[in-house]
């Protein structure tokens, strides 16, 4: 039989098998040294040639395992053992640079064949295809656990913005991630955040929400992510010469979605082309959805705080305009009577001082007005109004009063449908924002208004309203904007308070934006403001509108006199309210039973009175409410005429909720003219009147 020969140079084949070999080789010691490396040992661990020998395994083995190590190694010098590549998976050499490298080592003792060292083989195993996407996938899914704690501990939603695009850029190991957010009325993003922001891409940016735009075409495709893997052959979008210049060749955007709407886009770039897959979209729209969720969480959180702050201080603000209501109902009417005095009919001087007086309650009634408008405790009268003809009536008013240095715009398409509000009370909103964007172009700048058609109310809002869930299915949405001062987020975040103001003493109450929010919010709608120091405000009303329109109804005329000798019974708890009243109505030539509670008006109250009219304050202190006194009297009486007046408007608002549509209200404080009007309304037959 033949028998193999070795070569004669049998000792340079094996050198040159030990070096050829494309696992890292090591030749090992019993005390742990290494006598020996291959280049690609060398290649492995980052080494030039021959830095391994001489070195202790000890080195190459990662910190964390080090002091246990050493055991392994001696336990394994005792029962030395062959061990192949493929038992473990979790194991890691130390590269030179301090990195670590995953990998697979096979042990062969050479004890056996009498020489005191072990060979050991290392593979490199981070390159396998299965092994690097478990490890990206793995990586992955820490930056999503990472965000996750984040997005439970934070209540600064500048923070996520922040992080977010910084967190997807390490993950992906990209160039590019950008947050764009959608503006309320959809037509334009903003670039909230980013890192590896291009020159023209700055945060505050914004961008038209159009096909033509990378944002706008994303968008349009709804919740589907877009994945362009090579620039030079982009589906529908023009790319930016900004972004070849850079290097860029390929993208992933996902949609930013809250219930069900995408109000913004998450964006990542890289250089290479081909570079996002399955895993990448999965990751990004994770990271976005757990965005979208924690945002709407905080500012619900921050609304819902600034909502009950607001409340309470409402419901405080309501009871002093009560309160003010009966006092300025003493004085109007007073007031009225001595401007009627001989006396003070014929004395100039004194004509003017009651004027005075006069105009100075009347500003009185005008602040506890706007007072319950903030606690939305005002009575509004809505109808169908023309946004489009009020804003241009307005615009045209503006221009002749205001410093002609101020531009006004009016942006408002032809078919914009009408709103449901109350004409007056929102003709006052603009104004008052009006006035305040002059205060902060003191040099002139630009005011514009533009109005459109949304289908629902913004879900990120920086106003403190929350969304109702029984919300009209459209709003106008009116936006006034101005080129000013802006505001610093310590004054945005105060700006509808009432009382707070920025104006030096006596030129502000404090009361205007606060007004706002009150009727906005009676109103079915929402209010939202944008601001930044130095760039301007805007804010923007929500106001419902029908989808059909109702048409208006002419009023019938009702007859305004009251007749001799009408006999009426006045229920008033303050004495001097009281007391007005019934001069008030004698001068009307009625026959009047003043009485202080409701108690002393149901004993009064027999059918040999004969009274014709209740005119009765709802608030009637501890005892009988008015509204229970006129029903009772009405049981006693069905033909007695009822008329219910209050300071408070929430009694006003509850009391029109639920009494008959016969019982005329009137609120505090009221003239002898509005009185009389009332009581007018009160007799006339037709219970709409």
């Amino acid at each position: 039989m033949n028998r193999h020969v070795p070569p004669a140079d049998e000792p340079n084949l094996y050198r040159s098998l030990f070096a050829a070999y494309p696992d890292a080789l090591l030749l090992v010691d019993g005390d742990g040294l290494i006598r020996l490396s291959n280049p690609a040992a060398d290649v492995l661990l980052g080494y030039d040639a021959g830095e391994l020998v001489g070195m202790s395994v000890e080195d190459l083995v990662p910190d964390s395992i080090r002091p246990r190590h050493a055991g392994y190694r001696h336990g394994y010098a005792k029962t030395p053992r062959p061990r192949p590549m493929g038992t473990q998976m979790d194991l890691s050499a130390k590269r030179r640079d301090g990195s670590e490298v995953m990998v697979e080592i096979a042990l062969s003792p050479l004890q056996g064949l009498g020489l005191p060292y072990t060979v050991a083989a290392i593979r490199g195993i981070g390159d396998y295809p299965r092994v690097k996407q478990a490890l990206l996938r793995a990586r992955y899914s820490e930056s999503v656990a990472r965000i996750g704690r984040l997005a439970v501990d934070t209540r600064d939603p500048q923070v996520l913005l922040q992080r977010i695009p910084a967190e997807a850029a390490e993950a992906l190991q990209v160039d590019t991630a950008i947050l764009f957010v959608l503006a309320h009325d959809g037509a334009e993003f903003t670039v909230a955040a980013g890192v590896g922001l291009l020159p023209d891409e700055a945060v505050g940016t914004r961008v038209p929400n159009r096909p033509d735009t990378m944002p706008g075409y994303a968008f349009a495709r709804g919740s589907e992510p877009l994945v362009v893997h090579d620039y030079r052959n982009a589906p529908g979008f023009p790319v930016p010469a900004s972004h070849f210049a850079a290097g860029l060749s390929s993208t992933l955007a996902v949609p930013l979605s809250d219930r069900g709407r995408d109000v913004g886009l998450l964006q990542v770039r890289s250089r290479q082309i081909q570079r996002f897959g399955d895993d990448e979209v999965r990751f990004l729209e994770s990271i976005s959805n757990l965005l979208a969720a924690t945002l709407q969480r905080v500012l619900t959180e921050e609304s819902l705080r600034h909502s009950q702050r607001l409340e309470s201080v409402g419901q405080l603000t309501g009871g002093i305009a009560h309160d003010f209501n009966n006092l300025l109902t003493v004085i109007q009417g007073n007031l009225q009577v001595l401007e009627e005095m001989p006396a003070v009919a014929e004395d100039d001087h004194a004509r003017h001082l009651v004027a005075a007086a006069t105009r100075a309650s009347r500003r009185g009634a005008d602040l506890t007005g706007k007072l319950l408008a903030f606690s939305r405790r005002q009575v509004l009268s809505p109808s169908q109004v023309d946004v489009q003809a009020m804003l241009r009536s307005l615009a045209d008013m503006l221009r002749r009063t205001l410093d002609q240095r101020i531009r006004i715009d009016v942006d408002c398409p032809p078919d914009l449908p009408p709103c449901q509000a109350d004409a007056s009370q929102l003709e006052s909103a603009l104004l008052n924002i009006a006035i305040n964007a002059r205060d902060a172009m003191p040099a002139g700048g630009r005011l514009s208004f533009r109005a459109r058609v949304v289908d629902a109310l913004p879900t990120v809002v920086t106003g403190p309203f929350e969304i109702d869930d029984d919300a009209p299915q459209g709003y106008i949405s009116i936006a006034i904007g101005d080129t000013g001062a802006g505001m610093p987020d310590s004054v945005k975040d105060r700006a509808f308070e009432p009382f707070f103001t920025t104006k030096e003493a006596g030129r502000g109450t404090g009361l205007g934006l606060s007004t706002v929010y009150g009727f906005v919010r009676q109103s079915r709608g929402a209010v939202t403001l944008d601001s930044e120091a130095g760039l301007g405000t805007t804010v923007t009303l929500f106001l419902p509108f029908d989808t059909e329109a109702v048409a208006e109804q002419e009023a019938p005329m009702v007859a305004d006199t009251i007749p001799q000798g009408l006999s009426v019974l006045l229920v008033e708890d303050e004495p001097e309210v009281r007391a007005v009243a019934v001069r008030f109505l004698n001068g009307f030539g009625c026959k009047v039973t003043p009485c202080a509670t409701g108690e002393q008006a149901l004993l009064r109250l027999t059918p040999e009175a004969g009274f014709e009219l209740l005119l009765s304050d709802i608030a009637l202190g501890p005892g009988i409410r008015g509204t229970e006194l006129a029903r009772e009297a009405q049981v006693r009486q069905p033909e007695l005429k009822v008329l219910l007046v209050s300071g408070f408007s929430e009694e006003l608002l509850d009391t029109s909720d639920s009494a008959p549509p016969s019982w005329e209200l009137l609120a505090k404080p009221y003239s002898r003219e509005e009185l009389r009007q009332a009581i007018a309304r009160a007799l006339s037959p037709d219970p709409a009147h």
